[in-house]
């Protein structure tokens, strides 16, 4: 697959772009968002959680490491690994058993677990530009 590029130029676009990525990539269900701190990895999350049907308050586990949310297809698992010392310890809290559920997995942050992604994963890239204008670049190896 070759990469695709979306622009989200205000909040309000998240949503189609969120359901545009599920739609893209609809056997997919382990994406891993990179960008720096405030680049909309969160924001662009409660989007995808949203469009799965996520009723929830939607929020960064920043320090609880995973939040489970209900959809009507299934759990919905949301990763911040900002905060982790180590893969042992993502590794400790059992992520593949996560990874390996079949469930929608959302990772923040997962340039801190490189070699416990597994094969397939989808990669979103998020940078804040100019003007508050975000770019979502989608990529699976």
């Amino acid at each position: 697959m070759q990469a695709s590029v979306f622009h989200s130029y205000t909040e309000a676009d998240n949503p189609l772009i969120a359901r545009q990525i599920l739609d893209i990539c609809n056997t997919a269900r382990i994406f891993a968002c990179y960008g720096e701190l405030g680049a909309g990895k969160t924001t662009l999350i409660k989007s995808f959680c949203a469009a799965l049907g996520v009723d929830s308050f939607v929020s960064s586990p920043t320090f609880t490491l995973v939040n489970v949310y209900n959809s009507p297809g299934g759990e919905v698992y949301h990763f911040d690994f900002y905060r982790i010392r180590s893969e042992a310890e993502a590794y400790e809290m059992g992520c593949f058993e996560y990874f390996d559920s079949g469930s929608y997995c959302f990772i923040e942050w997962p340039g801190r677990i490189p070699s416990l992604l597994p094969p397939g994963v989808v990669k979103l890239y998020v940078e804040a530009g100019e003007g508050g204008v975000r770019t979502i670049e989608l990529s699976v190896e």
